[in-house]
């Protein structure tokens, strides 16, 4: 399906030619001729599968085509409202969204915590259409007042089952409940699982949505190399050095399963010679971006990231992700090398399987339905570490 063929507005169709998108994805063939219906959705698609433009161009072509709801006396708020998960999911979003909505002169805000809390109120006071952000900062300032949100047309939850998992799940229920009717508004949710606990919310908080869903573990796994390694804890560092010699020059996504790790990682890395940053919770939001920023651009060659930084994590070009850790949760395996591989590009994930997180590999398999290659490192893989690491 070609995007040309769809009932789309002329400004939508020129985002999309300015993004090159041509031929609809998967999840964008099965979602757009229901949402552009204006049919609630619940979309079963993990990031990098084209969810986003999916729903972006639903909201796009919806506020286009709709008159525009009257504020409430003194209280203007957005048409759309979209929220995420993550930080760096919201900002993703945002990025898509100037891109692709560039024709239509919608006034889009991201609203996340960790960032300067009166421009964000100055611009939501300025006038919004499409409001993103994150549910903490979003309740922070619809509880002061700042905005309303009777006037949203079209609502979108993407990451759903994420929200789960960080505890976000009364948040969205409230902001749910402070939107206009299920059935006086459009409604989609994405998920990476349409689990029961997903598709409750579904049903309590949509009209009656309609479910799709793709495969996308298998056609981001097809696309990666994968090599896994059995390493003893103690030797695991000076294995990761060797790989890191063997693949210089490459861009390379580090995952750990904890943040004091990944700070370990950063300075060992940054000892022996490395270019390294690392994301985790406790780095402040503007050192984040800053960070992301230098290893897109290619001033740091390795970025070292737990998985709170695996969901939405956008950065094109990754040719490797090494698990430095084997994740406890299956998902979060594929989730993770599904950083690499992007856009039909080739990737390669190594997983360095060491006694302390062995006993995930079984669970990891039987999510993947397959196992993971094993290849023998070479003695002289494994590079002595410089002294004082």
């Amino acid at each position: 399906m070609t995007f040309e063929s769809l009932p789309l507005p002329e400004q939508v169709l020129q985002g999309i030619r300015d993004a090159k998108f041509t031929t609809c994805t998967p999840i964008q063939s099965k979602s757009l001729p229901i949402t552009l219906g204006k049919k609630d959705l619940a979309g079963q698609a993990q990031t990098g599968t084209g969810k986003t433009a999916a729903f972006l161009i639903t909201v796009f072509t919806r506020l286009l085509e709709s008159t525009p709801p009257s504020a409430a006396k003194g209280k203007a708020g957005p048409r759309a409202l979209i929220i995420a998960p993550t930080r760096e999911l919201a900002r993703q979003i945002e990025k898509d969204a100037l891109l692709l909505g560039k024709h239509c002169q919608f006034r889009t805000v991201c609203v996340i915590g960790g960032v300067d809390y009166d421009k964000q109120r100055n611009q939501i006071k300025a006038g919004v259409d499409i409001l993103i952000a994150t549910p903490g900062r979003l309740i922070d300032f619809y509880k002061q007042k700042f905005f309303s949100l009777k006037r949203v047309e079209v609502l979108v939850v993407d990451e759903a089952d994420r929200m789960f998992d960080m505890g976000f799940i009364a948040d969205l229920r409230y902001l749910f409940r402070a939107c206009p009717p299920y059935d006086k508004r459009q409604s989609m949710l994405f998920s990476a699982t349409l689990n029961h606990r997903v598709m409750e919310l579904c049903y309590e908080h949509m009209n009656n949505p309609v479910r799709v869903a793709i495969e996308p573990e298998k056609a981001v796994v097809d696309e990666v190399t994968q090599i896994l390694y059995h390493v003893g804890q103690h030797e695991k560092f000076n294995l990761l050095l060797g790989l890191m010699k063997q693949e210089a020059g490459e861009k390379v996504l580090i995952f750990s399963n904890t943040k004091v790790e990944c700070e370990i990682l950063e300075w060992k890395l940054n000892h022996n010679g490395f270019n390294a940053g690392q994301i985790s919770g406790d780095l402040h939001q503007r050192a984040r971006i800053k960070v992301l920023e230098k290893f897109q651009e290619g001033e740091l060659d390795i970025l070292i990231a737990t998985d709170v930084a695996s969901r939405g994590l956008h950065i094109d070009n990754i040719t490797h992700v090494i698990n430095y850790d084997l994740p406890q949760d299956a998902e979060d395996y594929v989730h993770r090398i599904g950083r690499t591989a992007r856009a039909g590009n080739k990737g390669t994930a190594i997983t360095l399987c060491c006694e302390d997180f062995a006993q995930h590999l079984d669970r990891v398999e039987d999510y993947l339905k397959d196992k993971i290659p094993v290849a023998w490192p070479e003695e002289g893989l494994f590079l002595e570490e410089k002294e004082g690491t």
